[in-house]
């Protein structure tokens, strides 16, 4: 639908109807237009544009009227079809006090009056919604203490993202790091991607196939070996999905890991510039019940959003999922460009996002409804706080609460946070808390 209200000059009377709704939320809107309003419009609008268009061999403004009607006249006429179709919209929706989600669909429709032009919108409203109770609703907390057990893990952690690799004189094993050349072939045929030289690869990495990953563990530097392997059915080039060729390996060098000593250099590269370990302990400490109690607080916040949902089933607008979802789906394209990945080579289809989207809508539906309902709107003093604890975690936190205050969008991200934790604080004061110890394993991924 155009909007140009401005200039429309549709004041004829028309004829709107509603006829009954084709689903719970799906509504519909029979209406006509004058042709007389709408050859007026046009011609009001083609003088204006007379008035400033060019063309060769004419002065600005100078140009006939008729020719201006020639070429510029059906742009006109679509104009001011869409202008009076979308005034004639407005007003029913404002005359029957409609909250509209999404764009209406403009159907032409077929009539034996040749005086008007008929049209239907078809369109969907915003769900009433009365919420449900929660008291009596139970919510799992998930409880975790962090202790010098879950500390000691995550030290070792650091320490093995910042393994060294020292060569070795010996048979290839699980965890070493071996440089090799390979050449793979199909019916004695190279494949493309099947060919590399001076490759490095951590054996039980994943960075390869499981069998090849068999074939080459156990070989030391110097040993050549050919070897038929399988490719998956599901691989992702379908060329080479289910087919089986050879590989040829040379291994070339082998290293074997070698970590970190707990000492002050250690320190130091955590930051700690005076190489304290101790101190390092503490920052690691705080740096891990920071972490943990996001984890948690995510958590949390997904099993109350679960409950809320469960209580409230509602119908969602199919043309808010359909947008969530292209949102979702252009997202997810900008992420994979972000890590390298050309996105014409990824197709990414907003169907995938089908789910997740409606669980978004019915969220976003209901939690304005709660936060209305129960005053949960965001205080300045909380948005700050939230913000100061984004902060902690920079080198310069001053710079950090400025970047944020510097942009209302920024800031608008900050206080919608800050919404979703007054929703989830209000359910969990009126549900029955269920605490429920959880694993440090299981909450950090399996790693700290």
């Amino acid at each position: 639908m155009q909007t140009n209200q401005e200039n429309s000059a549709v004041g004829a009377p028309v004829n709107p109807a509603v006829s009954a709704s084709v689903s719970a939320l799906e509504r519909r809107f029979d209406m006509s237009v004058p042709l007389a309003a709408i050859d007026q419009d046009v011609e009001k609008r083609l003088k204006n544009l007379a008035r400033t268009v060019k063309m060769a061999g004419f002065r600005q403004g100078k140009v006939p009227f008729k020719m201006v009607a020639q070429q510029y006249g059906p742009q006109a006429r679509s104009e001011a079809i869409g202008a009076a179709v979308e005034k004639i919209f407005g007003d029913k929706v404002r005359e029957q006090k409609l909250r509209v989600a999404g764009y209406p669909r403009i159907e032409p429709k077929s009539g034996d009056d040749k005086t008007r032009i008929e049209f239907s919108a078809v369109f969907e409203v915003y769900p009433e919604i009365k919420l449900g109770e929660v008291s009596g609703r139970e919510i799992e907390r998930p409880v975790l203490t962090v202790t010098d057990v879950e500390l000691d893990q995550t030290i070792e952690v650091l320490r093995k993202q910042r393994t060294t690799y020292v060569e070795v004189e010996r048979a290839s094993a699980s965890g070493d790091r071996v440089v090799l050349d390979f050449i793979g072939s199909r019916e004695g045929e190279k494949f493309p991607g099947g060919e590399g030289t001076d490759f490095a690869m951590q054996l039980g990495g994943g960075q390869m196939l499981p069998d090849f990953e068999t074939a080459v563990t156990g070989m030391p530097a110097g040993e050549v070996k050919t070897f038929d392997l399988t490719f998956p059915a599901e691989y992702q080039a379908k060329e080479l999905a289910g087919q089986t060729v050879q590989f040829e390996v040379t291994v070339k060098r082998v290293e074997g890991p070698q970590l970190p000593e707990l000492d002050a250099e250690f320190a130091r590269t955590l930051g700690i510039t005076d190489g304290d370990v101790a101190k390092m302990r503490d920052e690691v400490r705080e740096n891990l019940e920071r972490e943990v109690k996001k984890r948690l607080m995510a958590r949390i916040k997904n099993h109350a959003m679960d409950v809320l949902l469960a209580v409230n089933p509602i119908q969602v607008p199919n043309s808010l999922i359909d947008l969530e979802s292209r949102q979702m789906a252009e997202a997810a394209l900008r992420d994979l460009e972000a890590r390298g990945m050309s996105a014409k080579n990824v197709p990414v289809e907003p169907s995938w996002f089908t789910g997740q989207a409606k669980r978004r809508v019915s969220l976003g539906l209901l939690l304005t409804e709660v936060v209305k309902e129960h005053q949960l709107f965001a205080k300045p003093e909380q948005v700050r706080a939230v913000i100061d604890e984004f902060a902690e975690t920079y080198e310069d936190p001053a710079e950090v609460v400025r970047w944020y205050y510097s942009q209302p969008q920024r800031l608008s991200e900050a206080e919608a946070l800050v919404v979703e934790n007054n929703v989830v604080d209000w359910m969990l004061a009126n549900a029955k808390v269920v605490d429920k110890p959880i694993a440090f394993d299981e909450l950090m991924g399996n790693g700290a």
